[in-house]
């Protein structure tokens, strides 16, 4: 009969648990003046971000948690002051840290957020979220707070689409998990390994490197077995998730973009040894836009620079 291995068998017991394990008032007991800041990436999100702000600051600011930060990713819209509005502070992802430059992506704004913070633990939640609840931050901080051995949370949930009650996360079944088993099945007890609602220790957050783009999420994973082992991280059953999905050809750059963060992680990590590296250009085919052209190609660079680990001291010099 097929099983998991004995060691992803006991981490999924110990390491598994539930947002409702913990109410606010149990972790304002366990708090003892940790500090908490919730990071909220936002690219065109207008209509989803007020509310997650609103919801975070009536029921957990000043009692849980002591920051809310809304990164702005290059919006074309009222993001910005939709967020402040609702009482976050706001800050424009290339303002923070200029001297190094801007890059594009989900990991760039994670990690302008994590510089631009100061809380001991950091929260990251997604902006694009339907119907969110604080309960999202709550579980996040549960093991965190009340167990000073776990390092990092990731939450997982039922993604609905289309009627299916699982029918989300199709980036998820269709690359991550299946490399991951490959690869690093120490991982394979993640229900979510993708998801964009997590939280860590600054100082577990400050040692890692961000890539900029969407193998962000991969790439923590991954680092953070090697450098602090599978017992170091958890995950938390947030309930369900709703929220704005991508187009197909949107989820096929996501999908390259991970598999060029895990195959660095690979050679980083003498896992795999290739003679030729993988391309790292995407070709992908769209309707045309005029009567003449049926079909259009459209090249996409998937390339994935990643930011240095924040606690690198060259950092700290920088204006």
């Amino acid at each position: 009969m097929l099983q998991v291995s004995p060691e992803i068998g006991t981490w999924l017991a110990r390491r598994s648990s539930r947002a409702g394990d913990w109410t606010v008032e149990d972790l304002v007991a366990a708090k003892r003046g940790t500090t908490v800041s919730v990071v909220i990436p936002a690219r065109n999100e207008e209509a989803t971000v007020g509310a997650i702000v609103t919801a975070i600051r009536e029921e957990l600011y000043g009692v849980l948690v002591d920051e809310i930060l809304v990164v702005d990713s290059r919006s074309t819209d009222a993001t910005a002051e939709v967020a402040a509005a609702a009482g976050a502070d706001v800050v424009a992802q290339d303002a923070v840290l200029p001297g190094l430059g801007g890059l594009a992506g989900k990991g760039e704004a994670l990690w302008k957020g994590v510089a631009a913070t100061s809380g001991d633990l950091v929260v990251f939640v997604d902006g694009d979220l339907h119907d969110f609840t604080t309960t999202y931050v709550t579980g996040l901080l549960g093991p965190l707070l009340t167990d000073p051995s776990v390092a990092y949370v990731k939450g997982f949930y039922h993604r609905p689409l289309k009627g299916e009650a699982d029918g989300g996360g199709r980036v998820t079944e269709l690359v991550a998990r299946p490399l991951l088993n490959m690869f690093w099945p120490e991982l394979s007890g993640f229900v979510q390994p993708l998801a964009g609602e997590y939280a860590g220790r600054r100082e577990v957050l400050e040692s890692i490197p961000f890539v900029a783009n969407y193998g962000v999420e991969i790439g923590h994973l991954i680092d953070l077995l090697q450098l602090r082992g599978l017992d170091a991280l958890a995950q938390v059953d947030l309930g369900h998730r709703a929220h704005r999905h991508q187009s197909t050809q949107a989820l096929g750059r996501m999908a390259g973009q991970i598999m060029q963060t895990l195959f660095a992680r690979l050679e980083r990590y003498g896992r795999l040894v290739t003679a030729v590296p993988p391309a790292t250009l995407l070709a992908q085919f769209q309707r045309g836009t005029s009567a003449d052209v049926d079909r259009e190609l459209v090249l996409t660079d998937l390339t994935s620079p990643q930011r240095p680990p924040l606690n690198s001291l060259a950092l700290r010099d920088i204006a």
